[in-house]
């Protein structure tokens, strides 16, 4: 049987990494993978996590399972972080699953089990495991603009003009907030109008939310989430804590089902818990519980959301600090996208061949789009960035 095992398309980043750690050059700067890092380098364990932990370990006195679906509070706190009061609570099914990207795969084969025939938008460019794990279910891929390289911003007419091929029951991949990979946003009015398509298309929305928090701020990041959930008739909003509780290798996710017919809430509910037990039957529930703690105690959340803003306010102050230098080495302000976009990423919107000689030239290792990871860089790595994207002319 294994002998019919075909070797598989490397995973661009991971490969990336690999290239990385064997690199011996000791001035190297990796702003390739996709994890929060401080000054230092690490990705540091969140205080209230710590705090939760302990708390857990003391008072925990059973490893049973949950729940097909997870721990209803985790899924009621979470809720209320994403939608506030969007939508009624009776109006949405939730599960837990394993990381967002567990929510992303569970919505999809929600997605071909409700509409086989639908076709699914993506933007160009959007997160390659979207676009992976598509192909891999056989699910009908359309792509929309949506980033413009020349103004490294948001090419909306483009954007809209493609949405509006959609057809009914076609659904519509959105990144909440803090584009992957871009960083480009789109403002209120510009989500008014992708609204505006969905409802006269009859095209489903589907929000991937992974960095709340991270952007403009907690309620900030989550506006076009509620803005769409709320004057939509359905949609699914995968949602991820890895990044803003800072607990990635624990796995902890959310997929929702929203409907304005609360009459299918039950079906949508019953539906999420058949696909977990399809797939992996009970979700991972550690660090679920440690952010169900977290969101319903008010001192722990008050240190949490102090600390959050702490990370988001550094990736800004680094993002302004590198678009300041390069417009010192410059004389143009060419680069103030940089301090325009949003969350982890951006993507400089150069050639797969000046991001070669970044690392070639220098040891600036970035995904070959030119999506960089703005956590990646210090105050002692920005200069050498900034030298070394005039000296390869990006």
């Amino acid at each position: 049987m294994f002998e019919h095992l075909t070797p598989q398309p490397a995973d661009k980043i991971l490969a990336l990494m690999s290239a990385f750690r064997e690199d011996p050059r000791g001035n190297k700067i990796d702003l390739g993978v996709g994890v929060y890092k401080d000054a230092t380098g690490l990705t540091p364990i969140m205080r209230a996590i710590k705090t939760a932990e302990h708390r857990l370990w003391e008072q925990q006195t059973t490893k049973a399972y949950v729940g097909l679906a997870g721990d209803p509070a985790y899924g009621d706190a979470m809720i209320k972080l994403i939608l506030a009061d969007a939508v009624a609570r009776d109006k949405i099914g939730a599960a837990a699953t394993p990381g967002g990207t567990g929510a992303v795969r569970q919505a999809f084969e929600l997605i071909q089990m409700a509409s086989p025939k639908a076709r699914v938008f993506v933007s160009n460019p959007t997160w390659p495991n979207h676009t992976a794990i598509l192909g891999y279910l056989g699910i009908e891929i359309a792509t929309y603009r949506y980033f413009d390289n020349e103004t490294c911003g948001v090419d909306f007419d483009g954007m809209i003009e493609d949405l509006k091929t959609a057809r009914k029951g076609d659904v519509i991949l959105l990144h909440g907030c803090c584009h992957n990979p871009t960083g480009a946003n789109l403002n209120p009015v510009e989500w008014q109008a992708v609204i505006d398509v969905l409802n006269a298309t009859g095209a489903i929305p589907m929000i991937d939310i992974a960095y709340q928090g991270f952007g403009d701020g907690l309620e900030q990041d989550a506006a076009a989430t509620r803005l769409v959930a709320a004057n939509v008739p359905e949609c699914l909003i995968a949602a991820s804590c890895s990044k803003n509780f800072g607990i990635y290798r624990e796995r902890t996710g959310l997929l929702m089902a929203v409907s304005q017919d609360a009459g299918q809430q039950a079906l949508n509910q019953s539906t999420l818990a058949y696909l977990n037990r399809q797939n992996y039957s009970f979700p991972p529930d550690h660090g679920a519980r440690l952010v169900t703690m977290i969101l319903n105690d008010d001192a722990l959340r008050a240190d949490w959301a102090a600390e959050l803003e702490a990370v988001r306010l550094s990736m800004l102050d680094l993002r302004q600090s590198l678009a300041s230098e390069l417009q010192r080495l410059t004389g143009s302000d060419r680069f103030s996208f940089l301090a325009q976009h949003r969350g982890m990423f951006s993507r400089l919107g150069t050639t797969p061949e000046l991001v070669e000689r970044l690392r070639a030239e220098h040891g600036i290792y970035m995904i070959g789009d030119s999506r960089m990871n703005i956590a990646g860089l210090n105050a002692e790595t920005i200069p050498i960035l900034a030298q070394a994207i005039v000296d390869v002319g990006v």
